[in-house]
């Protein structure tokens, strides 16, 4: 199985954006909220939203990133033609464990 994340797993365009927040089912963590919509394709894509004002570091802003695309690599196949924008709430304590952990529980429920 390939775990790679090029451009075609992505979501890029604003139009893109738009079109899961349109269509989109909610789902809410502590860190972070998922939107999510079936799409045309034969795969999933991921869009990351972390603003700088919900997130002040940048070294955290890049980590967080990192580890959303990570849980989604993995996890690409299982999903059945779903794009996802994972919009990062503020975040002032953070710890990594709890975050991974609610990345898969909401991956669990796809």
């Amino acid at each position: 199985m390939k775990f790679s994340f090029s451009k075609k797993y992505r979501l890029l365009k604003n139009h893109q954006f738009l079109f899961v927040f349109r269509n989109a089912k909610k789902f809410n963590s502590k860190y972070f909220t998922i939107f999510s919509c079936f799409n045309n394709m034969k795969y999933s894509r991921l869009g990351i939203i972390v603003s700088k004002k919900n997130v002040k570091k940048s070294y955290l802003r890049n980590h967080i990133k990192r580890l959303i695309r990570e849980s989604f690599r993995y996890k690409k196949k299982s999903f059945i033609f779903v794009d996802f924008v994972v919009f990062v709430k503020i975040i002032k304590d953070f710890d990594k464990n709890v975050f991974i952990k609610d990345l898969r529980n909401i991956w669990i429920n796809y």
